[in-house]
């Protein structure tokens, strides 16, 4: 038996059959500083809102999986210490011994399939680092794209990532990759990289159609959606990609390793980019909560 609980709105939605969209909790606890977090965490809750759908915020507390949190709850994660960061491999270990921890992207499409929510909006996934033919670091969203059927909204694959190599494994394992109305793969803080997207759709109609179709052909797994961060935010690729190089030689030097990568290049880029990176990365998870809210809104129009 799962502890669960649902939050006073998701509960309503769920009743009622509405759309609800799915989002993760890491990003209000190891995305960003107090009270920014909150701040950003309830402006994305009522972006879905505002588009015609309920926010879900997944997290668990106290070995409880909560779908959707109440506004003290939300609080209290945002000034939360030593939470854990749950992936596939701990999430159940962790309800089981009564922690705390925020949900990735792998964790929360666990969640969200267990809840019945098909569409979950995030920032960028993880995927292949650069240097993984030695590590062999590579997210564990990749897998479970590939076997939970929740559509992704994100603004493709971090930059910081080997996004090549990151495209290849995702085919590899038979997810569909689409860019939202353009052709080339979005690059997180960019709005395109120089890979070709497999897959392009022009409207929250046609991935939702998509999405029913993988169901009615019994297909494992779940979508990618790549949506470009809005052009008024993003940082050019050209910009970008010496300041990461630098912030990955400094990883090195540092000896950082596993899921401490991730945090310390964001927050090494957040340094040499004075702070546009994080304001891209807010500008581009408030856009993707409002298309994945569309496709949400969509998938109920269809049998």
């Amino acid at each position: 038996m799962i502890p669960i609980a649902y939050s006073a709105e998701v509960a309503a939605a769920r009743r009622s059959g509405a759309a609800i969209v799915a989002l993760e909790s890491t990003i209000i606890t190891h995305g960003m500083p107090y009270p920014q977090n909150v701040e950003v965490a309830r402006q994305v809750e009522s972006d879905i809102r505002g588009a015609g759908a309920v926010p879900a915020t997944i997290a668990v507390l106290e070995g409880v999986l909560h779908i959707g949190l109440e506004e003290d709850q939300l609080a209290t994660l945002a000034q939360a210490k030593g939470v854990a960061k749950l992936s596939r491999a701990d999430m159940a270990a962790c309800i089981a011994m009564g922690g705390t921890g925020a949900t990735t992207v792998a964790a929360t499409m666990i969640a969200a399939r267990i809840a019945g929510i098909a569409v979950f909006a995030t920032g960028g996934i993880g995927g292949v680092h650069k240097g993984a033919e030695e590590s062999f670091d590579i997210s564990a969203d990749l897998m479970e794209l590939a076997q939970t059927p929740v559509t992704v909204v994100a603004a493709g694959a971090k930059a910081i990532l080997d996004v090549a190599k990151t495209l290849e494994v995702l085919e590899t394992q038979g997810v569909p990759v689409i860019a939202f109305g353009q052709d080339a793969f979005p690059a997180f803080w960019s709005r395109n990289s120089d890979l070709k997207s497999p897959l392009r759709m022009d409207s929250a109609a046609e991935i939702a159609a998509a999405h029913r179709m993988r169901e009615a052909l019994g297909l494992t797994g779940g979508q990618l959606v790549a949506n470009p961060i809005p052009l008024a935010a993003e940082i050019p690729s050209a910009e970008l990609a010496p300041i990461i190089a630098m912030a990955q030689a400094d990883a090195v030097r540092a000896g950082i390793a596993g899921k401490a990568v991730t945090p310390y290049l964001l927050q090494r880029i957040f340094e040499l980019t004075q702070g546009r990176s994080l304001e891209a990365n807010i500008a581009l998870v408030r856009n993707n909560a409002q298309l994945a809210a569309q496709i949400a809104l969509e998938l109920r129009t269809l049998p």
